[in-house]
């Protein structure tokens, strides 16, 4: 029985050092209640070891702070840490990284806000005492985390939707980093006000806070929910015009092609009539000409080009290839929604492969790009492939890739450089570039994880 006193007493007495190190274990609980906003509210795909190393690093860095970093030092740091390491773990864009790093907090606070000047009132205590005796500090916060959890469990079961787009506009980043900074910072002052006060503050009062808060998030979200919805809108419209402009294309060609209809079965007929078969056969290949070229065109279609980024790429490249009489063949077997890797990295190789292999063919003689979209699921590979006429014979394929080697007038020989970056940080995917004395060729393979 003495055991259980001094253990009782313990718990009971008042002191700071020893209610830190009795609650320090609960920073475990709280750091997988964390991942649990990320992946269940916020629907961000995170594979279970980096869930593991996510919650040892903040559960580490929770320890850290409230041990050895004095406060208010101690905040910055652990948030700070926090943004870096979800960053370099996760490899989410600025927007989805700083949401997994505020998000779960802001959680916690208003339930804190929420829960904290009744739970003294019922105790009959003060903050002091809640912060220097570990079994009031052990109760609020096993309450805390019921209730966050509780809060995680409806909003799953209400299949609440944020969807958070990879490639807004700047100036939609700017205003959407911008309403996070300052929703955050505006919960901070006032968690810290609230805490200040919270012995004089009543119920009443600290429900309204409360209240008050929950509704600048919800508009604030909702706002930026809007902002997606327009963006995508806008996208949307955009896809349709240049989907217009690819069907009447494809229109001219198919007039063109229907108008000489009759003259090519006469052209025809006279090859079989002379039974001149290596004439037919010469003109067959000029006639398969034109019918790729019409079949290329019909890929261009929003509905197989899934993704509107991509879509509205390939779009602009064949628009810009038609003004320089260059001519592109498509062949296309790809879903970009189970893309294997980031679909900004992707992009951005995409434009920089497009927009060297246009350069390269446009001065040449035979000036033609073709592009492969394939999906290999025997070799777990989704490989690209864009290869291009050129003039450059002598182009060193092992020195392109370093910063400011170009060949070309008023080029910064940037681009190839950036590729070999995101190379750097996507270990699933591998480039190969070659030559014949017809094409260069650009071969990018994914890997599936």
């Amino acid at each position: 029985m003495e055991i259980f006193s001094k253990i009782w007493n313990l718990l009971t007495t008042e002191n700071e050092f020893i209610t830190k190190l009795i609650v320090s274990p609960t920073v475990i609980l709280e750091a997988w209640l964390s991942i649990l906003i990320i992946t269940d509210i916020l629907k961000f795909k995170i594979t279970k070891n980096k869930k593991i190393i996510y919650i040892v690093f903040l559960s580490f860095l929770s320890l850290l702070t409230e041990f050895v970093i004095p406060e208010p030092y101690n905040f910055f740091i652990n948030y700070i840490a926090l943004l870096l390491f979800a960053k370099y773990l996760f490899n989410l864009n600025i927007i989805k990284t700083v949401l997994c790093t505020i998000i779960p907090p802001v959680f916690f606070a208003l339930c804190t806000i929420l829960i904290l000047n009744p739970f003294l009132k019922i105790f009959k205590i003060n903050y002091q005492n809640l912060e220097t005796i570990p079994i009031y500090r052990l109760t609020f916060l096993f309450t805390l985390y019921i209730l966050v959890l509780l809060t995680i469990l409806i909003i799953k079961k209400k299949n609440f939707k944020f969807n958070i787009l990879d490639d807004l506009t700047s100036n939609n980043k700017k205003i959407v980093l911008l309403n996070l900074i300052s929703g955050f910072i505006v919960l901070s002052i006032q968690a810290m006000v609230t805490l200040y006060n919270i012995n004089i503050i009543p119920i009443w009062f600290s429900l309204l806070n409360f209240v008050g808060l929950v509704l600048y998030f919800f508009i604030n979200f909702y706002s930026l929910n809007k902002t997606m919805k327009l963006q995508v809108t806008t996208k949307n419209l955009e896809n349709a015009e240049s989907y217009n402009t690819t069907l009447s294309y494809l229109y001219d060609n198919v007039k063109s092609f229907k108008h000489d209809f009759d003259n090519m079965l006469f052209i025809i007929g006279g090859y079989i009539t002379n039974n001149d078969l290596d004439g037919l056969k010469t003109y067959y290949k000029s006639l398969e000409s034109d019918c790729e070229k019409v079949n290329g065109l019909a890929l261009l279609n929003p509905k197989l080009i899934n993704d509107p980024g991509i879509y509205n790429l390939l779009i602009s490249k064949y628009k810009k290839a038609k003004d320089d009489n260059i001519e592109i063949h498509l062949e296309y077997f790809f879903d970009l929604t189970k893309l294997k890797m980031p679909i900004y990295d992707f992009s951005r190789m995409l434009g920089i492969f497009l927009d060297n292999a246009l350069e390269g063919s446009k001065d040449s003689r035979e000036k033609q790009i073709n592009i492969m979209f394939r999906d290999s699921q025997r070799n777990n590979t989704q490989i690209i492939s864009i290869e291009n006429s050129y003039n450059n014979k002598d182009v060193d394929t092992s020195s392109i890739f370093e910063k400011g080697n170009t060949s070309k007038e008023n080029h910064t020989g940037m681009g190839l450089w950036e590729v070999k970056q995101i190379l750097n940080r996507n270990n699933n995917i591998n480039l190969t570039t070659t030559k014949t004395e017809k094409y260069f060729k650009q071969n990018l393979e994914i890997y599936y994880q």
